[in-house]
């Protein structure tokens, strides 16, 4: 796939060198508690999920990469993923997720960026009609970013258990593309 390139972030396809940062990111206690996966990522399982999930096409992963400025059409640095998982090209559906991995690049506008960009790839790349996602009402900020992204809520969960134990309510939302 060509770079998505955007105001502030450029998306580009994730790669096995990636998995570094990746294992780093998801292992950043503000990232990890926003998943329902909280086991300690490792890039053995990192590398399972690129060769199982990634290679086959049930997900498509994106790199987040923070422009240098609004003209470059280059970037200095990567500082988060985007993806689609689960994907099911005949039901046209897939779950949409999104991290920002690097602390300083949170509160920038670069989520909100990246959920509009790969929104529109899920539509007119892949031909995709609804997105869901799943969020822990606690985590305000994702909700208003997915919101600004056009996502709405369908569903209270609450409850949920992640693999620490720990339970956390959750809301379902979903966009329509």
């Amino acid at each position: 796939m060509t770079d998505i390139i955007g105001k502030k972030v450029i998306l580009r396809d994730i790669t096995y060198e990636d998995t570094p940062l990746i294992v780093k990111w998801r292992n950043n206690p503000r990232v990890r508690n926003n998943f329902i996966y909280r086991e300690t990522f490792t890039e053995e399982i990192h590398n399972g999920w690129m060769k199982n999930k990634v290679e086959t096409g049930e997900v498509c992963q994106l790199v987040i990469l923070e422009k240098a400025d609004e003209d470059a059409a280059k970037s200095t640095r990567p500082v988060g993923s985007v993806y689609l998982r689960d994907i099911d090209l005949e039901k046209k559906t897939a779950e949409y997720g999104i991290f920002i991995g690097e602390d300083d690049a949170t509160g920038k506008g670069y989520g909100n960026e990246a959920a509009e960009l790969m929104c529109d790839y899920a539509a007119k790349g892949l031909g995709l009609k609804r997105l869901i996602l799943r969020v822990f009402s606690s985590n305000e900020a994702a909700r208003k970013s997915y919101e600004h992204a056009g996502f709405v809520k369908t569903e209270d969960m609450p409850a949920v258990q992640c693999s620490d134990g720990a339970l956390g309510d959750m809301i379902l939302m979903e966009k329509i593309l």
